[in-house]
């Protein structure tokens, strides 16, 4: 071996580049929210007439990469998307498609990917990743040596741990890791931020003190380089041990491929082995199987989801290892990430803490999956697509019609906080692919993006008629959106038709879907009450069927016995007099044609942003027609209209408001609607912000949120729900499940990530409905008329269109089953005032309690007016 250490000196950024005179490109927000701002000056200086920018990045499913596509104008090319998950980002601008620019204003920078620039965003699951405080963490030295190998002189990066001693009489374990096919050496500190995982774990006491050397593995023959070159230099640099018991060797992806052919080739040089994501050429001797597992204290093996390209080579290192009897471990798949760095990263953190001392834990880590098969696709020209995994992969594939085209790109609502992004297709033979995922459960659209013009996906038989280029599909699961946009079984949903009438106010003859729940009856006594929902601007009348899922919401919640039986008129708004054409056309046309009242109390109007707009109009100008009102991301740009407050809130019964956050162009107008309402006495509800963009995902949650809260009276079956907020003295919330005089106090709440945890012993109870045998099922309890979840021996009904999920599963003595109970709810001491309600609720902070297996009660910390709800106090009496 011949290798010489040339020197080691403090490590230094690489080279920045000059920060541009205008303001930086990219903000990032406290809340996770980033938006970008490309000059157009800056644009077509580079690249003469532009048509086109995105800002690429991993903002993907999976943390895979995206494209954020950037709306211009006369300045340039803005575009904001969020929340981001907590954890390091790095992207570049592309203009057309094929030319890319390092944002200059990004003083980050990444050797290996000139155009990549990086941000960080702290919080929760990313500690690990932020920086340590100064003068706490380890030190990163550049080390420089001959490469016999590549003939030249060459450079490795090395940290050494916080109080790292050159006269230590123990010399230190070292750590070999490498980086990918396409990296630098520099990659595992620019990108995969293994500085300050590996201060972070120093820190907490979780590693043991050891040097690593991050070399350059970019050679013909990398075992040579390694032990010839990069071992011998790192000792003669460093204090590290020469003894095989205390070196380890671990890489990323072609990183891991070597780390394998390197323990194959060389077992017992290296006692603890990691690969993340890497591959395995070739068999494994009996000879050389047992001289591995006799050499080797660890090996680890690890993998991303169904998106890494080493998931099935992950299958074949194992069959491999099993084969030839190699011990090791699997670390289990990675079901959140692919092939990247938000995969590595998490690797390091739970490889490192297993080198050169004791470990109990040999399994995988928490929430991992087991990998039993490969991951294979359907043939070729396999119709329809996307094809679609139980566990949220998606697959898309075009036709051959784009085999000629250059960049084809599928565009749609799966981006963080279901912002629109592009995820880019690959060339395969004369088709297009790729999978990507996991997508969380709930309803999707999207379109292809071919040589940056719009085109629909012609394999996917779902179509929009307003968006001509759009298709659809549904991920199942169950979150709430995946259980209230999936479809209920055959024969058991609703049914909807079209009503055709006569427009007087565009002149035509015109047509509305109508949903009419199962066991409709048109000669029913009593009239069904009727609910008018309506579309948005540049949509029609059956968007809320072909994209906002109407039928499957109002089916669901049907089924779980949470929504009064109605019909749901969906008309056409466009080019009209809406309260004119409403009020003189399409309720005339629903009366005569189906069985719905004419009562304004069993009457409801809503839409979504115009149909918003155009909703609030109406029942503005028209107090008193229309008992119920929700209003979907609207309010007003002109100004309030006027109005008779007495006269509206006298026939008003709900008035329930909805929007996305800031994102949502509407947010303003809808602060600004909140205002005018508070400052003239309108009786209104709003539940928070949501999280989103001006788009169905947000307008979906509202209308889940909204039905069950229609038509529910002062005379409607069930148990009575009050809530009510009062300014207390600081304290910890409380809740009360008890008789009269026999309360059980849960106290000292604490922070558990998105839910707060109390301790204290919970009685048991069992509580069956009050309403009816639908509802019921079984077991489960109604607040005011709409069902809640309490958990039966037979079932859970669902209550999350509540906002909050209180179960208790056994009996308690003094109510037997059977028995009738009511609630009152009312908060605990010091829950919050009203306007520290209102602030958690306008930054989407949420609350929620988790008190063991026997109870769960989820509920929105506040909300910005109106009555105040939260995590409050619950008593449960029996009923005289």
């Amino acid at each position: 071996m011949a290798a010489t250490a040339m020197a080691t000196t403090a490590i230094v950024a690489a080279a920045q580049p000059a920060l541009a005179e205008d303001e930086p490109w990219v903000e990032v927000t406290d809340g996770g929210y980033v938006s970008f701002d490309v000059p157009r000056e800056y644009m077509e200086d580079e690249f003469g007439e532009v048509g086109q920018v995105v800002a690429e990045g991993n903002f993907g499913p999976g943390a895979n990469w995206a494209e954020l596509g950037l709306p211009g104008g006369s300045g340039g090319w803005t575009g904001t998307m969020g929340p981001l998950e907590p954890g390091l980002y790095y992207y570049q601008i592309t203009a057309d498609d094929f030319n890319t620019v390092k944002d200059p204003t990004n003083p980050t920078s990444v050797e290996s990917e000139p155009e990549w620039s990086t941000f960080f965003v702290p919080g929760e699951g990313a500690e690990l990743l932020a920086d340590v405080p100064d003068n706490q963490g380890g030190e990163v030295t550049t080390l420089t040596y001959d490469s016999t190998v590549a003939g030249e002189e060459r450079s490795a990066l090395v940290w050494t741990p916080p109080d790292y001693d050159e006269a230590r009489a123990d010399p230190y374990p070292v750590l070999y890791l490498n980086h990918g096919g396409g990296q630098s050496y520099r990659d595992w500190v620019e990108v995969g931020r293994a500085k300050q995982i590996l201060d972070n774990l120093a820190l907490e006491g979780r590693i043991e003190p050891m040097v690593v050397v991050m070399p350059n593995g970019n050679v013909s023959d990398y075992e040579a380089e390694l032990l010839e070159n990069v071992i011998p230099a790192a000792r003669a640099g460093y204090h590290i041990s020469s003894e095989d018991s205390h070196e380890a060797l671990a890489g990323l992806s072609l990183g891991g491929l070597r780390t394998l052919s390197t323990l194959l080739g060389n077992p017992g040089e290296f006692s603890h082995i990691g690969s993340f994501a890497g591959f395995l050429f070739g068999g494994i001797g009996d000879a050389d199987a047992q001289a591995i597992n006799d050499g080797t204290d660890l090996l680890r093996i690890y993998t991303g989801n169904k998106t890494d390209v080493a998931y099935n080579a992950t299958v074949n290192v194992m069959d491999t290892f099993d084969a030839a009897g190699v011990e090791y471990e699997f670390d289990g798949v990675n079901p959140d990430h692919g092939h990247n760095w938000d995969a590595w990263q998490e690797a390091l953190i739970d490889f490192a803490p297993r080198l050169f001392q004791d470990v109990d834990d040999h399994g995988m880590s928490e929430g991992h999956l087991a990998l039993e098969e490969e991951f294979d696709l359907p043939a070729p020209g396999t119709t329809p697509t996307p094809w679609i995994t139980d566990d949220g992969f998606v697959t898309f594939e075009t036709t051959t019609e784009f085999a000629d085209a250059e960049h084809v790109t599928v565009w749609g609502n799966w981006g963080p906080g279901n912002h629109w992004v592009r995820l880019e297709l690959n060339k395969a033979g004369d088709r297009w692919r790729g999978t990507f995922g996991p997508l969380e459960p709930g309803a999707y659209h999207y379109r292809l993006i071919v040589d940056r013009q719009a085109v629909k996906d012609e394999s996917n038989p779902t179509w929009v008629r307003s968006e001509p280029t759009w298709s659809t599909f549904y991920v199942a699961g169950d979150t709430t959106r995946g259980t209230y946009l999936g479809d209920v079984p055959e024969g058991e949903g609703g049914e909807v038709s079209e009503m055709t009438y006569d427009s007087t106010e565009a002149g035509e003859e015109r047509t509305s879907l109508v949903w009419t729940p199962p066991n409709y009856d048109a000669d029913r006594e009593q009239p069904y009450p009727v609910l008018y929902l309506q579309h948005g601007g540049g949509q029609t009348y059956s968007d809320w069927i072909q994209v906002g899922r109407a039928k499957q919401i109002l089916d669901n919640h049907y089924l779980k016995g949470d929504l009064e039986p109605m019909v749901v008129v969906m008309s056409n708004g466009n080019g009209v007099d809406f309260p004119t054409e409403l009020l003189e056309n399409i309720v005339p046309a629903a009366e005569s044609q189906y069985n719905v009242s004419d009562d304004p109390d069993r009457r409801a109007l809503a839409g979504l942003s115009m149909g918003g707009g155009q909703t609030l109009d109406t029942v503005f100008s028209h107090p008193g027609e229309f008992a119920y009102v929700g209003s979907f991301s609207a309010g007003f740009f002109g100004g309030m209209p006027d109005v008779d407050v007495d006269e509206f809130n006298e026939g008003t019964t709900l008035l329930r408001l909805y929007n996305g956050d800031f994102t949502d162009f509407t947010y303003n107008s809808v602060l600004n609607a909140i205002t005018t309402f508070d400052e003239i006495g309108i009786d209104y509800e709003f539940p928070g912000f949501g999280i989103g963009p001006h788009g169905w995902n947000v307008w979906q949650d509202a209308l889940i949120d909204f039905v069950p809260r229609l038509f529910r009276g002062e005379d409607a079956e069930g148990i009575e729900l009050r809530a009510t907020v009062e300014e207390a003295a600081p304290g910890a919330l409380a809740m009360t499940i008890a008789d009269y005089g026999d309360a059980v106090e849960l106290v000292d709440a604490g922070n558990a990530g998105d839910r707060l945890r109390f301790e204290g012993d919970l009685p048991t109870v069992v509580v069956t409905d009050s309403r009816n045998d639908r509802q019921a099922r079984g077991g489960g309890w109604a607040v005011s008329g709409q069902v809640s979840a309490f958990t039966a021996d037979e079932e859970v009904l669902g209550g999350e269109h509540l906002g909050w999920t209180p179960r208790v599963k056994t009996p308690r003595p003094g109510l037997e089953r059977g028995d009738r109970v009511r609630t009152v709810l009312s908060n605990g001491p010091g829950l919050a005032t009203p306007a520290r309600l209102a602030e958690a609720s306008a930054e989407g902070r949420f609350g929620s309690a988790s008190l063991g297996a026997d109870l769960v009660l989820e509920a929105p910390v506040g909300t910005a007016a109106g009555e105040y709800s939260g995590t409050m106090t619950v008593s449960l009496f029996p009923v005289d």
